[in-house]
């Protein structure tokens, strides 16, 4: 079992909301803590959450928190995607892990789900206070990739038309916005899946918001996370990725491990998609066990 308390810290100028999971157990002497980073328009309660539950349970100090902009955290405007500003609060979140009276702030771990693993491996591979990271059902985003599969034409145009969105925010301060999840019609992840997951009560959470800005997109096609798997030694990698994944594919997560140094290790487990390593017992169990190992061999 674990317990958690509601936490705040602040990250540049903005004030973040996290639960601090801790291990029912004695707390003494400190245990390893880690931080956790989500799914595009996540929020603590969801993915994050249940991931660090799970791994509290199993003897870690564990922070799920709301990056800048989403769910409790401050941040204007809401609901946009922040990439810099998601590596900064990372940085945040660990110097607020490691003054928990809990906490050794010698074995600190972190742990990214979904796009939250392209925060994670970035911010992990250039800060050597993460002595070991784990990355579930990961999007490894990068631009060579993005206009690959969008093509060069289109590409262009769409950074074309976020330049414009961005000097239109600029002259009025107002952002267009989109459906997060759409089952059907114009949204940032439209089709059955995400809606599946964040459209019904599997994702049930007062503070998630089914609305993003547009520019949010412009973020998500030019954040380059995949190169920092050049950097990650030798601080010690896990990857967790569903062999069937239609939106962040078998393929990207190969192709990242492969550019990692030692130590590392990829394990793949027999999804039916993407979501599956959300909230699904026979996937999510088998990653937190795999996780928790990998976390105990390097951080104890």
């Amino acid at each position: 079992m674990a317990t958690s308390k509601r936490v705040q810290f602040k990250s540049g100028p903005w004030l973040l909301v996290g639960d601090l999971y801790l291990p029912e157990e004695d707390l003494s002497s400190p245990k390893a803590g880690l931080v956790f980073s989500g799914p595009f328009t996540g929020v603590k309660e969801q993915v994050t959450g249940l991931y660090a539950r799970r791994l509290a349970e199993q003897g870690w100090v564990c922070l799920a928190f709301d990056h800048r902009h989403f769910g409790e955290s401050e941040g204007e405007p809401r609901q946009h995607e922040d990439s810099a500003g998601k590596l900064t609060d990372l940085a945040a979140a660990v110097s607020f892990l490691r003054q928990q009276a809990e906490v050794d702030p010698e074995r600190i771990g972190a742990c990214g789900i979904c796009l939250g693993t392209s925060y994670v491996l970035k911010f992990a591979a250039f800060d050597p206070r993460v002595k070991a990271i784990a990355l579930i059902a990961g999007a490894y985003n990068s631009p060579h990739t993005m206009r690959r599969l969008m093509g060069s034409e289109r590409y262009r145009e769409r950074l074309a038309h976020f330049a414009h969105t961005r000097e239109q925010y600029w002259q009025t301060g107002e952002l267009p916005y989109i459906p997060a999840v759409a089952e059907t019609g114009a949204a940032a992840m439209p089709g059955a899946e995400p809606y599946e997951y964040y459209g019904t009560a599997r994702s049930a959470s007062p503070h998630w918001v089914n609305q993003v800005t547009t520019l949010s997109t412009y973020e998500l096609i030019t954040l380059e996370a995949a190169a920092a798997a050049d950097f990650i030694a030798p601080t010690p990698m896990l990857m967790v990725h569903g062999q069937v994944d239609a939106y962040c594919s078998p393929e990207s997560a190969q192709a990242t491990y492969e550019r990692a140094g030692e130590p590392k290790k990829l394990v793949w487990l027999p999804t039916h998609n993407h979501i599956d390593l959300y909230d699904v017992e026979d996937y999510v169990g088998p990653a937190v066990a795999e996780t928790a190992h990998w976390f105990q061999t390097y951080l104890g």
